[in-house]
């Protein structure tokens, strides 16, 4: 027994696979289904296919028999006229006893005459009793008044026959030509049944072979079900073999990019609850520390309570980046309104000069209006313009722009300062990434998670962020979005557009967060 050491009820062993479940675990699984049914359907037209072309067989047997009735008929009539010819005042009785010898039918085909309920048979073969004896049968042909068509079933097969009413000088009869079809159909009945022993044992083989091949091709869904069963929080590392290009390893690839994104973002968020849990562990050591020896030093009251505060703002507003990265997925982050792109580069111009002493650049505003979150957008780029002063001296410059080109807005930041190493550019967006020098690329007071907030920031406006640096030349951060639907379609407003800047790309990310306009 296993003892769950969380709850401490015990929780039984797995259960074996029994033959009773393997037996109902092949009974239910997706490939017997399949080849059942399509088994079934084969077998079911098979049967059906067998079934009308006997069918088939007989129409097209009856047809013909009674069309060599119908002949033999006809030269029976010839026979008696000849005769007639020769003796004008026989009897009908007479004459069809002569008759009858000269007519020498086929071995399976009768002629009979009925003349007074005495039948007359020339052929040494004897007709069955269900015929002879058969007064009905004897009433019915009796009753014939013109050409007659028809079946007699026997116990061992049909007999077909066809009646016509004979008179001759007063005397009144029925000639009947039968054709004994019992042996056509015991021919074609062994026929079927052939057909369908060797059906049976083709429908078996091929079940076979279908069984196999459906086991090969549904291969890859038995790995996706044991890639499932295997990948765990902590390995995830179990990925399926793709091969053709049909559906299934079409299901195959999506299921390892899907693998591939799960791993990612497990790894992201296991990165970044140890980056998170070391960067508050600090502050917190920091504070128990000094409030742990002020005991011992009250003269240092006041200067362990202003270093307490500072970092418990640092850690507030570690805390508030954090959920502020968090809320970015969430879909109503933003606060949507049509706002002028030249009022506000203007306005950001304005309020970063006070920030810090440089040389101060407006360098292009963009004339069409925007859909953004103002609040949220001024955000990501005082995120930027304070992580270009951190960069800077008071003697570099740092210019501010925007413009739009192709349904586009553009806003940048650019600065002429250390610049960013090529190994860095990749990795400064990351949660608390640190530079190859040790520093930091973040404007929180070496957070870590300026620039994150300002991809987070860009990608819920469903753009991107872009870096065009060089080390020692300076760096350039720009904030991508689309303009939006009515704004894009506005007339003349190819005359507002302008040439933007030159940009190299990052990464592009698009959100589909949907955003309700604020009112």
């Amino acid at each position: 027994m296993k003892v769950n050491i969380f709850s401490g009820h015990k929780q039984k062993e797995p259960i074996q696979n029994t033959p009773k479940s393997f037996k109902r675990q092949i009974f239910s699984s997706v490939r017997f289904r399949i080849l059942a049914w399509y088994f079934l359907l084969t077998t079911c037209t098979v049967l059906v296919s067998v079934g009308v072309t006997r069918q088939i067989f007989c129409d097209v047997l009856k047809s013909r028999t009674q069309e060599t009735l119908v002949a033999e008929v006809s030269k029976f009539e010839r026979l008696v006229e000849q005769q007639l010819v020769n003796d004008q005042s026989a009897q009908l009785e007479e004459i069809v006893e002569k008759v009858l010898p000269l007519h020498v039918p086929a071995l399976d085909k009768y002629i009979l005459a009925l003349i007074e309920e005495q039948i007359f048979n020339d052929r040494k073969l004897p007709l069955p009793d269900e015929i002879t004896q058969n007064s009905t049968l004897r009433e019915e042909w009796a009753k014939v008044a013109s050409l007659t068509h028809g079946e007699l079933i026997v116990s061992d097969g049909p007999f077909y026959y066809v009646a016509q009413p004979i008179k001759i000088n007063g005397d009144e009869g029925v000639v009947i030509a039968l054709r004994d079809a019992r042996a056509d159909y015991q021919t074609g009945t062994e026929t079927v049944i052939l057909v369908v022993k060797v059906a049976t044992i083709v429908l078996t083989l091929f079940f076979a072979i279908a069984w196999i091949t459906a086991g090969r091709v549904l291969f890859p869904l038995r790995q996706v079900t044991e890639a499932a069963r295997v990948i765990t929080q902590t390995d995830m590392s179990k990925r399926i073999l793709v091969t053709g290009n049909d559906e299934i390893a079409e299901l195959s690839t999506t299921f390892n990019a899907m693998l591939n994104r799960l791993q990612t973002a497990f790894e992201s968020q296991q990165e970044f609850l140890k980056d998170a849990g070391h960067e508050l562990r600090t502050p917190i050591t920091i504070i128990q520390g000094h409030l742990e020896i002020l005991k011992y030093r009250p003269e240092k009251q006041q200067e362990t309570i202003d270093l307490v505060t500072d970092e418990l703002s640092r850690m507030s507003r570690l805390v508030n980046d954090l959920l502020l990265i968090a809320k970015a997925e969430q879909p109503h982050f933003l606060c949507i309104k049509l706002e002028e792109l030249d009022w506000f580069t203007e306005e950001l111009y304005f309020k970063v000069q006070a920030v810090a002493k440089r040389n101060w650049r407006l360098e292009s505003k963009g004339l069409s209006p925007v859909a953004i979150d103002k609040g949220r957008l001024t955000q990501a780029m005082m995120n930027l313009v304070q992580n270009a002063i951190r960069h800077t001296q008071e003697d570099d410059t740092i210019a501010l722009g925007s413009t739009v080109r192709e349904k586009y807005a553009y806003l940048w930041v650019r600065d002429t300062g250390e610049g960013i190493a090529t190994e860095d550019q990749e990795r400064i967006f990351d949660r608390f990434a640190r530079a190859s020098n040790g520093d930091r690329y973040s404007p929180q007071e070496g957070a870590g998670l300026g620039l994150s907030i300002v991809e987070a920031i860009s990608s819920a406006h469903n753009g991107w962020i872009e870096l065009d640096s060089e080390l020692g030349s300076g760096s350039t951060f720009t904030i991508v979005f689309p303009l939006s639907q009515e704004t894009a379609d506005e007339p003349n407003s190819h005359r507002r557009r302008q040439l933007s800047h030159r940009r190299v790309y990052r990464s592009r990310t698009t959100s589909t967060r949907v955003h309700n306009s604020c009112r």
